[in-house]
């Protein structure tokens, strides 16, 4: 189906700004962009308490977000934001996290990895890693009870995916939930929904190869599990997945993919494609009608979990 009434809205009012593509700009320029989106989303609810926390990585410290709703968290979701894992940044997601953290009930953990070019794979998969462990570490002070979550957007639901498979291999972190939001599972710029014209939206061909370019230059690391987890050999064992996907994305086809991938690994996953809406939706919080839609489904299958725990 078409896009949307309102997504065709806000794509002709980017047009008028005159703005050059994404795959012309420079990391900076583009960062430029999501501080410009940050300013639509509104403040985002009120939560009881937020701290900003230093965790130490290999070469320095990351800061992380820790948005706690109310007296008595429901379990930790961990939220690893997108932006081609080169823009980004935790107060432009901080909307979100407040709107997750007060639906859920769940102590929100917004994760500021290291971005690219000026860190290149693997850091902000080692810094999102290491901001999980500490996740973990102290999971009985950020929520007494209850599951652990690991969700995120586009380049973000690419490293949430990444950590489920590096959980299982460690042996641990004990994740119960991967929420994959039009992930990033491969490197594959030639399949459908990226040569089809009409998904060339706010995330193009071009600017995908130009996200990968600055991450992952050398292409043979691309096809590791830990920069494509489409890649990994072995996708049983895993927890549960809720993958979303938009009709019109470039990224549609390896999210599906991915999805059924962890099928057939014998992963209980949910999957639903979210029809007229295109990459970006889901954190686009006031601005979009579909980002309310989208998280309406992630809070509906996360209170699923918790009533299977209860």
């Amino acid at each position: 189906m078409a896009l949307d009434d309102a997504t065709t809205a806000f794509l002709a009012q980017m047009a008028e700004s005159g703005a050059k593509p994404l795959h012309e700009m420079t990391p900076e320029e583009a960062r430029g962009l999501g501080r410009l989106l940050r300013d639509m989303y509104g403040s985002g609810p009120e939560m009881k308490e937020v701290r900003n926390v230093r965790v130490p990585v290999d070469g320095g410290d990351i800061a992380v977000r820790v948005l706690t709703p109310n007296e008595s968290p429901r379990g930790v979701l961990v939220y690893y934001h997108g932006g081609g894992w080169v823009i980004g940044a935790i107060d432009e997601f901080d909307t979100l996290g407040r709107v997750l953290a007060e639906r859920t009930g769940m102590t929100t953990v917004l994760v500021d990895y290291r971005l690219a070019p000026e860190h290149r794979y693997p850091t902000a998969v080692d810094d999102s890693w290491a901001a999980l462990r500490w996740v973990a570490e102290n999971q009985a002070e950020l929520a007494p009870s209850g599951p652990l979550v690991v969700c995120g957007d586009s380049a973000g639901g690419n490293i949430s995916a990444v950590m489920a498979l590096r959980a299982k291999a460690a042996g641990g972190p004990a994740i119960d939930l991967q929420v994959l939001v039009y992930p990033v599972t491969d490197a594959d710029f030639d399949n459908e929904t990226y040569l089809d014209p009409e998904n060339q939206l706010m995330l193009t061909r071009d600017s995908m190869i130009w996200f990968w370019d600055h991450y992952a230059p050398d292409p043979a690391v691309r096809a590791e599990p830990d920069a494509s987890p489409i890649k990994a050999a072995d996708l049983s064992g895993l927890p549960p997945a809720v993958v979303l996907t938009a009709e019109h994305d470039v990224l549609r086809d390896e999210g599906e993919a991915y999805a059924r991938r962890l099928a057939w690994a014998g992963v209980p996953v949910q999957h639903r494609r979210f029809d007229g809406q295109m990459h970006a939706f889901f954190t686009m919080v006031n601005v979009l009608p579909g980002s309310a839609d989208g998280i309406d489904h992630v809070v509906a299958a996360i209170d699923e979990l918790l009533a299977t725990r209860a």
